[in-house]
């Protein structure tokens, strides 16, 4: 794919002198706006948007077939999302996507951020079933649910790569998650996080992401694990020595501001089970870590 490059005033140009052009019969012909007209009209580059009451649930199923004369197969089912919401601000801190000039010779950049959410009070809840057949053997797995994730802030970013095919991408995140759950036996009451119905399942309790400084403090932003302009990630296809096509995903190294250090930080890992008893695995930490470089090729 060649590199293009996209405008956010081109775009803003051609919406605006659309609406100019069929806003009435007695519109006049087409005409150029200048920048202080399209300033006084979009403020701005960027779309904003918000979900506020946002749920989704169903019987939904995705499934992946291995190529023949495979059989195997994944499915991802009944998915379940919903965001709570901040009564007191509901479209003050929206969702933002902007169009902004890319390096010297390079494509412009699509930037997707998340709401900042400094209260916390926008917060995410997540379920979806799973399973797997392969080998003559049928295995459910049951259910995997997030509960009380929020997002603060970070996003992602979307261009064309500096060489070659594909997408490349940036990504920051900071997220606190209440617990993820896996419930082998299906995922009960997701509403609560030790339901006594459950009889088997594992939590992970407080699970912290966010950028760090040299001694491991979390500094309360997002940590910035691929950057579009600095270390680039990148999706494409590529073909092996042998001319097998891989699905490839991958971060360039960083450049010489170097890559960005983050924390993982996880408050319990616990095991519940009516079989084998119950296990308490204790408090988990990575103070600081960085992605250096990332070469991920998946075979069909």
């Amino acid at each position: 794919m060649a590199a293009q490059t996209f405008s956010a005033r081109a775009i803003a140009r051609g919406l605006l002198a659309l609406c100019c052009a069929t806003a009435g019969a007695g519109a006049h012909a087409l005409q150029p706006l200048n920048d202080a007209t399209l300033s006084s009209v979009t403020g701005g580059d960027g779309l904003n948007f918000d979900l506020s009451g946002f749920s989704l649930s169903g019987d939904a199923r995705y499934t992946y077939y291995a190529p023949a004369p495979s059989t195997a197969s994944a499915t991802i089912a009944n998915p379940a999302l919903s965001r709570s919401d901040d009564a007191a601000n509901a479209f003050g801190d929206p969702y933002h996507v902007e169009v902004v000039k890319g390096a010297s010779g390079m494509a412009d950049v699509i930037n997707f951020m998340n709401p900042l959410n400094a209260n916390g009070a926008k917060v995410w809840q997540a379920a979806f079933d799973w399973g797997v057949n392969a080998n003559g053997l049928a295995f459910d797995g049951g259910a995997m649910v997030f509960k009380d994730a929020v997002f603060y802030g970070g996003g992602t970013q979307w261009t064309t790569p500096r060489s070659g095919e594909g997408i490349a991408f940036g990504i920051s995140l900071r997220t606190d998650i209440g617990n993820i759950l896996l419930r082998p036996r299906g995922r009960d009451d997701i509403t609560q996080a030790e339901p006594a119905t459950v009889a088997e399942q594992m939590n992970i309790r407080g699970v912290h992401i966010g950028a760090v400084d040299s001694t491991g403090t979390f500094l309360g932003a997002p940590w910035r694990i691929a950057d579009a302009t600095t270390q680039p990630g990148v999706f494409n296809a590529v073909t092996d020595a042998a001319g097998n096509p891989r699905l490839h995903v991958g971060i360039d190294w960083p450049d010489a501001s170097g890559a960005a250090l983050g924390g993982l930080k996880v408050d319990n890992i616990s095991f519940r089970s009516d079989v084998t008893g119950n296990l308490d695995l204790g408090s988990s930490r990575i103070g600081s870590m960085q992605i250096q470089y990332v070469d991920i090729k998946v075979r069909p």
